[in-house]
């Protein structure tokens, strides 16, 4: 595993392209947020009637996420499925017979990579609107105390969503290695965190908009966001986040299984 490993990595620190998208992925997690963040204005009579709070300041901050995760989609599969265009995985797989092995080294560097990159971007934008969100009203007199990792539900939200993001690149990886095609790749991928979003605007039943967001990779994950009305959330924040484990362990046996079993 250790020399799969330091031949994923070599290839991947040689490739400019993953960078760039690594980088703006930080970029734009935090200019999201400080952008979404310094729109809102609290007034008491605006954002805490009955000292009952409409605004979810963790989950604001973390707004960037949700475009974020586009380009870690695609930072993933360019990542991983670079080598299918060039034909460079049919080397790969001769230097290394162990196909499981081959693609475990992918997930894990890949994830490591993004593991990283989410680290930096959640860290800037919590920073961002803790430096924000006083000055448009979000004060302790209107009932908002300041964004602290050191409360528990802010840490939730803040490791969830780098936990979030890894998991959204780890189906990627599964997806572009069982696809073999990364165009095609980040078109499924994207469509699994954005479609579902939309079926639920278009369905009328409350009760299956309910079950539509407890089964959606994103609606279901992105409840690791929520500090404000946890308990109306179809689904709870570990179990939302669970669901999403459950997408990247089925992309990743899916791809398992097709890189083993057919040719490169």
């Amino acid at each position: 595993m250790r020399a799969a490993l330091r031949a994923e990595w070599t290839k991947l620190r040689t490739v400019a392209g993953p960078w760039w998208l690594a980088g703006a992925t930080v970029v734009v997690t935090v200019a999201l947020g400080a952008t979404v963040v310094g729109a809102q204005h609290c007034a008491v009579a605006l954002c805490s009637p009955d000292g009952t709070h409409l605004f979810d300041t963790t989950k604001l901050a973390l707004t960037g996420i949700q475009l974020a995760q586009a380009v870690v989609a695609v930072f993933a599969v360019l990542a991983v499925g670079g080598e299918y265009g060039t034909g460079m995985i049919r080397v790969t797989l001769a230097a290394v017979p162990r196909r499981e092995r081959v693609l475990a080294a992918k997930a894990i560097l890949v994830g490591a990579v993004t593991l990283v990159v989410g680290v930096l971007g959640v860290a800037g934008s919590v920073l961002a609107a803790w430096l924000i969100l006083p000055g448009r009203g979000f004060t302790p007199g209107h009932g908002y105390a300041g964004l602290s990792l050191g409360d528990g539900t802010t840490l939730r939200a803040a490791a969830g969503s780098v936990l979030y993001l890894t998991l959204i690149a780890l189906i990627a990886v599964g997806l572009a290695v069982a696809l073999r095609d990364s165009a095609v790749s980040i078109g499924v991928v994207l469509a699994l965190v954005y479609l579902f979003p939309v079926l639920v605007g278009v369905v009328s039943n409350p009760t299956w908009q309910r079950h539509i967001r407890q089964i959606s990779p994103s609606d279901a994950g992105l409840a690791i966001q929520a500090t404000v009305g946890v308990r109306d959330l179809p689904i709870g924040p570990w179990a939302g986040l669970g669901v999403l484990v459950l997408w990247a362990a089925g992309a990743l046996i899916l791809g398992a299984g097709v890189l083993r079993f057919r040719d490169a």
